[in-house]
């Protein structure tokens, strides 16, 4: 069973509840806030929950109860030491014993960058507990696989990460200035360098890509049977649009594109905030037969 700790409370736009739910054998920092229908929110990296500080009122204001955990190895939560402590197994046995912890059975998933390569696991293999997936930035695994030589290109970076140390090196080197200049604005920079500050928080980060080396290598996923939307950002420096377009083939329930265009960057969810969160209350909103 799950043993909750109150940690107080941190004012982002409205009051956030935190608290600490130890589960799957590590200590989650969970936000939350409002009541009634669960919406849950995934960030990637180098994020924290603070990364969807400008979804809380919306979402709560249209009546979800709005659940944001620090994944293992971010934010406030536990980092363990090892790559093996990052395999996609954990991260969702993870997210999975939230939603006990909450007494949440099913809901409306929310999630970007690796917090959707998570989404899109959870899916796949605990599709009891997801309504409906909203996928930030990142498609299908298999679509994303297959997205040919661009993506590949794109995502060249994810080599670099696999070298122990060396990555660490390059990343801290002028203070994060390899990743500030992707940011979305300086609050995102400074929660960065504070999540970045202790020791091993970085390699933790880092490890989320160690230990997926392989994930492009099985290149058929099982398809996913609830209602996806998935939205991608044509400033996007990472990903190509066809790993997100492409995701329909892997949808055998309704899928929902949507492009944002012009100069949006990876973390549309800030940059872009109204366009987003309007997309997420539609989408919320929508009616599927059963």
């Amino acid at each position: 069973m799950a043993r909750l700790f109150c940690a107080g409370f941190l004012e982002a736009q409205m009051t956030l509840h935190q608290q600490i739910i130890h589960v799957n054998g590590v200590d989650i920092n969970v936000a939350s806030a409002g009541e009634g229908r669960p919406v849950v929110l995934l960030h990637g990296f180098p994020d924290t929950h603070n990364v969807w500080r400008k979804q809380f009122d919306p979402l709560v204001e249209a009546g979800y109860r709005v659940i944001a955990p620090d994944m293992r190895g971010y934010g406030a939560s536990a980092a363990p030491i090892g790559v093996k402590a990052y395999s996609g197994r954990k991260l969702c046995a993870d997210v999975i014993g939230v939603l006990d912890a909450m007494q949440v059975e099913r809901a409306y998933l929310v999630a970007h960058d690796w917090g959707a390569v998570i989404g899109w696991q959870l899916c796949m293999h605990a599709p009891a507990r997801v309504e409906r997936f909203a996928a930030l930035s990142v498609g299908h695994p298999t679509a994303w696989a297959q997205a040919g030589l661009s993506q590949r290109l794109k995502a060249c970076y994810m080599v670099l990460f696999q070298v122990p140390g060396f990555a660490e090196f390059l990343l801290r080197a002028g203070n994060l200035m390899a990743l500030k200049r992707f940011a979305a604005d300086a609050e995102q920079v400074a929660d960065w360098r504070a999540n970045f500050a202790g020791e091993g928080r970085l390699t933790a980060a880092l490890n989320y890509y160690r230990a997926s080396k392989k994930m492009g290598a099985a290149r058929v996923y099982p398809n996913v049977r609830m209602p996806v939307m998935g939205i991608w950002s044509e400033g996007d420096p990472a990903l190509t649009e066809s790993q997100m377009r492409d995701s329909v083939r892997h949808v055998s329930g309704p899928f929902r594109y949507e492009r944002l265009s012009g100069e949006v960057g990876h973390w549309m969810q800030l940059s872009e905030a109204a366009q987003v969160n309007q997309r997420l209350l539609e989408f919320g909103a929508t009616r599927f037969g059963s």
